[in-house]
């Protein structure tokens, strides 16, 4: 069975940062790739950023430059820093498992219990 711990949430002014983390457990297999996501009310969840085991990284449009994802493999810990913060990037963050499929990243039904991130104007 596949666990994921997130930690790392919080509020936040905006130009602040943060640095989620999620640890990934159990039996995990061939899912080789982590990926954070993040929900707004209202809003469909939306792929924030994702990390290959190789070192690929994709980010959505909405957060390069301000977001960097990073993983330690050994520790099968995915992190996602999150500087220059705005208040819509506020949402519920869930840490992810899954793969890719050439360049892109293909999520699959494990996730993390969510971790509020909230960025004040």
């Amino acid at each position: 069975q596949v666990q994921l711990v997130e930690s790392g949430g919080g509020l936040v002014q905006a130009g602040g940062s943060l640095r989620l983390s999620c640890a990934a457990s159990g039996s995990i297999g061939s899912l080789n790739a982590m990926a954070w996501y993040r929900q707004a009310p209202g809003k469909q969840r939306e792929l924030v950023a994702a990390h290959s085991s190789g070192g690929t990284a994709n980010y959505a449009d909405s957060v390069k430059g301000r977001f960097t994802i990073s993983r330690d493999n050994a520790k099968n810990t995915v992190y996602l820093q999150m500087n220059s913060l705005k208040p819509e990037d506020t949402a519920v963050y869930y840490c992810n498992l899954g793969v890719y499929w050439g360049a892109s990243y293909v999520s699959f039904d494990y996730w993390g219990q969510g971790t509020q991130v909230t960025v004040s104007s």
